[in-house]
């Protein structure tokens, strides 16, 4: 059985009279949204209103009130410098008396400027016109007057009469100043009334605000508890004991509509499972089996290389031995022709014994001997300019190398990497004699090797072809070989988990590249 089971058809009347819980919570959430978009509504209005008396307060009515008492000061200061000016004849008490009408004359600017703004503008306007006028007359009748006879009269101009000028003069904007600065205490008092009803609409709409959210979680905890958390209860009983091992319980609910069929659907499911669970089963069985028969095969492989190793090889060995005996002990009667027959078939013999020793080294990979633990990569370089020692030598190579790092792989495989690579460089020289450098550097969560060499290159249309079983690029009586040495390093690089590949871009010369496994955090 793989699809799961028919579920059985809803009765009729399964959710007649009853509200399914998808409804019950779109009637009560509706109803919450409705309080909560009254509240919300209440709160942005009340912030707003608050906002607005806020600006009024501080941006309005204060600036307004301040600029009225610089007014006062402005003018109290021209008073003091055209008294000292009348009485000395030192004109910085002029220059005093100037800047102070200049001062007034800036505050009265402010306030006419926030005019606009200010509640009850109209009497804020006419009490800044008769206070303007009050000030005006003051001038014309006792400043002026003095500070035009000091420079014909000299010292102590400010006479009786002028002394008495500027009490009465005086005395109307004195009152005038007291007049507006009343309105702008009056007005004061306005916007904090103002302020203070806002916060108070705010904290009105908060509580109501917090009353829905009490009314919308009480009633949702009601709906859940009668509509989900009986029926789920029930269903998570029935559940358990099937989980207990009672596969056979069945399971089921009335209501709500959603439950009941959600509950079908648990039972199709067990149902279901039940049927693949004894399917799996016989997987299991047959995967056994299929794992018994690949062992057998995985045994008949190595006795194979076995066979490969040793007794394919001995008649090949005794062609090319016997090949050889017949040479010599019949060269003097056998013709240039027969003496090059007979290299060919020791040539061949000898090519079949390098090819099968390469496929076996091919089929080993992971399988003998293939086990990764950490390792200096540079042993790994060592034992394989070893092995190539002889023909470094007789090439006049030079091999340099950077400091290589400690990976995860298996030395053996990757002296045999260093060991292909490198030879390659050397048999695929060009004039110049071998250079060869084995670079390595931290690419990620990889370490990236390369091997460049300044010999005859690879075109880029191969790069993929070269790592193919038995593809050449050379005929073979110019560059001897199997064909082989680079699909033995791919797969040596794979089985550790990295990748290889000809970097086409580096000129001149070939390079390689490879990424392995590092051992630790430590070479990071």
């Amino acid at each position: 059985m793989t699809g799961l089971e028919p579920l059985p058809p809803l009765a009729a009347d399964a959710g007649r009279g009853r509200l399914t819980v998808g409804r019950w919570f779109l009637l009560a959430g509706t109803a919450v949204a409705l309080v909560f978009t009254v509240a919300v509504a209440a709160i942005l209005i009340a912030l707003a209103r608050t906002s607005d008396a806020r600006d009024t307060l501080v941006d309005v009515i204060g600036p307004a009130a301040l600029n009225t008492l610089q007014i006062t000061t402005a003018l109290q200061a021209q008073g003091s410098a055209i008294r000292a000016y009348g009485l000395t004849g030192d004109a910085q008490y002029l220059g005093a008396y100037r800047e102070g009408m200049a001062d007034e004359a800036a505050a009265f600017r402010t306030v006419r400027a926030l005019l606009p703004r200010l509640p009850r503008a109209d009497r804020v306007r006419a009490s800044l016109d008769r206070l303007s006028a009050a000030t005006a007359a003051w001038r014309d009748g006792y400043t002026e007057r003095v500070a035009s006879a000091v420079p014909t009269a000299g010292k102590a101009t400010i006479t009786p009469e002028l002394a008495a000028a500027n009490v009465s003069l005086f005395t109307p904007v004195r009152a005038e100043l007291a007049t507006q600065q009343a309105l702008l205490d009056e007005l004061h008092a306005y916007g904090k009334a103002q302020l203070h009803a806002g916060w108070d609409t705010l904290y009105r709409a908060v509580l109501l605000l917090i009353g829905a959210l009490v009314i919308a979680v009480a009633g949702c905890a009601m709906i859940v508890r009668r509509a989900i958390v009986g029926p789920v209860a029930r269903l998570a009983g029935q559940v358990r004991s099937v989980a207990s091992g009672d596969f056979g319980h069945e399971i089921g609910v009335e209501r709500p509509a959603e439950l009941w069929e959600l509950s079908g659907h648990i039972d199709g499911m067990r149902r279901r499972i039940m049927a693949e669970w004894e399917s799996a089963s016989q997987a299991r069985q047959r995967l056994a089996e299929q794992a018994e028969e690949l062992s057998r095969s995985n045994a008949e492989l190595e006795q194979f290389a076995y066979v490969a190793s040793h007794d394919l090889q001995e008649p090949l060995r005794k062609v090319a031995s016997f090949t050889q005996m017949l040479e010599q002990r019949y060269g003097d009667r056998l013709d240039d022709r027969a003496k090059q027959y007979i290299a060919y078939a020791v040539d061949g013999a000898r090519r079949m014994q390098a090819l099968i020793n390469d496929l076996l080294d091919l089929s080993r990979v992971g399988r003998v001997g293939g086990d990764r633990v950490p390792m200096d990569s540079g042993e790994a370089l060592t034992g394989a300019l070893r092995v190539l020692d002889t023909l470094v030598a007789e090439t006049g190579a030079e091999i340099t190398h950077d400091p290589l790092p400690r990976v995860v792989g298996n030395a053996g495989l990757l002296t045999q990497v260093f060991q292909n690579l490198i030879g390659n460089a050397l048999k695929f020289r060009s004039e110049e004699p071998p250079r060869v450098h084995i670079g390595a550097r931290r690419d990620g969560d990889m370490w990236e090797f390369s091997c460049a060499d300044n010999g005859i290159g690879v075109d880029p249309r191969y790069a993929e072809r070269i790592f193919l079983i038995f593809q050449r690029l050379h005929p073979r009586d110019v560059y001897p070989g199997t064909g082989i040495g680079l699909s033995l390093c791919r797969k040596i690089i794979d089985y550790h988990g990295g990748r290889i590949w000809l970097d086409a871009d580096a000129r001149p010369g070939s390079t390689f590249r490879w990424t392995l496994p590092p051992a630790g955090d430590s070479d990071a």
